[in-house]
């Protein structure tokens, strides 16, 4: 790639490791031209992962003053990963007005619509709770539950604005080949009535490396297939590394530009001062 950019970080203010200026460090180390921040945004119940409720003026403040600090030397960017959860979750729009956000990635992490009684959590360390929550809220019939989580993916979609949708099919990290295969005809179509819904919307699909360097997936969020469909219909995508600790801000990023040449695509999508454009890979 001719610039090293990565949208898609977490620090301490979430589920991270190290505070943002240790992140920032080590991207300009490694020639960063851009670095963005994404802490997922609060939710309103317990959880382990996002930004807790009252701390977003003080995330939003730092990384406003590292703006400014290092801006000769890399461009630092105030975005969130903003959770979908129908009937609670907070609009996008609305967060990233009041918090002044350059950009927000819409992911979903959790499927259902209700807490703690109809909320299945796809993510985490641990396929236990996949498991689990496939069995309580959905009976064990994957289909379903496969099915819900992409009919979310596509009320995101309709219902709110935003510039990149994170780790598009990540409700495959624990699946990790058991229940379901993504060669199947029912998840081909989820799949593809999605993609149509990304196109018309003009959203940018984020390359996520994390699931490969975690050990927890064989391919990347998303993977070949779904990517040869996203060069058929001209998709814009950006690779990032989902990083939760400054060691991880660009793992690899050289793999994910192999399969996007491999799948097709030539360009990936670029955040320079306000505007997204296209950065052609070499």
């Amino acid at each position: 790639m001719n610039t090293l950019h990565n949208y898609h970080t977490h620090t301490h203010y979430s589920d991270g490791s190290a505070a943002p200026a240790e992140y920032i460090e080590e991207a300009i180390r490694q020639g960063f031209s851009a670095l963005g921040f994404s802490e997922h945004s609060v939710l309103p119940f317990e959880n382990t992962f996002a930004l807790k409720p009252g701390s977003e003026a003080a995330y939003t403040s730092e990384i406003r003053k590292l703006r400014e600090t290092f801006s000769d030397r890399i461009e630092v960017l105030l975005a969130l990963e903003a959770d979908y959860i129908p009937n609670l979750s907070t609009g996008f729009e609305k967060l990233k007005q009041s918090l002044g956000l350059d950009y927000i990635i819409g992911s979903v992490h959790l499927v259902g619509n209700s807490y703690p009684d109809n909320l299945w959590f796809i993510d985490g360390p641990k396929r236990e709770t996949y498991d689990e929550g496939l069995k309580q809220f959905y009976n064990g019939d994957i289909r379903k539950a496969v099915t819900a989580y992409w009919h979310q993916i596509n009320g995101m979609l309709e219902n709110e604005s935003f510039g990149i949708i994170g780790h598009l099919d990540k409700i495959k990290m624990h699946n990790q080949g058991r229940w379901f295969r993504e060669d199947e005809k029912w998840y081909d179509a989820l799949v593809n009535e999605t993609l149509a819904l990304i196109s018309e919307k003009e959203v940018i699909v984020e390359v996520n490396t994390r699931g490969i360097y975690k050990g927890r997936s064989d391919s990347l969020f998303p993977g070949e297939t779904i990517l040869r469909i996203v060069r058929e219909r001209n998709i814009p995508v950006t690779i990032s590394s989902d990083a939760h600790q400054p060691s991880e801000i660009s793992l690899l990023f050289g793999q994910a530009e192999e399969m996007l040449k491999k799948c097709g695509i030539r360009s990936v999508s670029r955040y320079n001062h306000g505007s997204w454009s296209e950065a052609g890979i070499v």
